[in-house]
């Protein structure tokens, strides 16, 4: 999926600024073009996870017409697009098989327990947190 994206050109003392028009508040800025492209991709990544943990739905690319039509005033912006994979917009259910120590599989049970989950849901649920270190 590819999502229009607005660019400001930098220069040596400027970096360069990058917008998502489609998704609220999404932005960023690097001293290269490249990097900048990159940071957008990683911040519009950011975005849809953290609206799809609430819920929210995810908004579909604009047209490119209609991105230029409603930029910002001011900046001689740049349409370039940046490219999401799909199959990260995907909450289908996937059975997997995973080794792990026993001492880790009996303490991942107990807090599941805990928690009154199951251990598959559990371990999503941490994973969804960004707290699977926390183990």
């Amino acid at each position: 999926m590819r999502y229009p994206v607005l660019i400001e050109a930098g220069d040596e003392r400027t970096a360069w600024g990058v917008i998502v028009p489609d998704l609220q508040g999404c932005f960023s800025a690097a001293d290269t073009l490249d990097d900048a492209l990159s940071a957008a991709e990683e911040s519009a990544l950011a975005w849809i996870d953290a609206a799809l943990d609430e819920g929210r739905s995810i908004p579909s690319p604009s047209a490119p017409q209609k991105i230029v039509a409603e930029a910002p005033s001011g900046t001689a912006w740049i349409l370039a697009y940046i490219c999401i994979d799909p199959s990260l917009l995907d909450d289908t259910i996937e059975r997997v098989n995973i080794s792990l120590p026993r001492r880790i599989l009996a303490r991942l049970d107990a807090q599941a327990r805990a928690a009154g989950e199951s251990r598959s849901s559990y371990i999503a649920h941490l994973a969804a947190l960004g707290r699977a270190g926390a183990l």
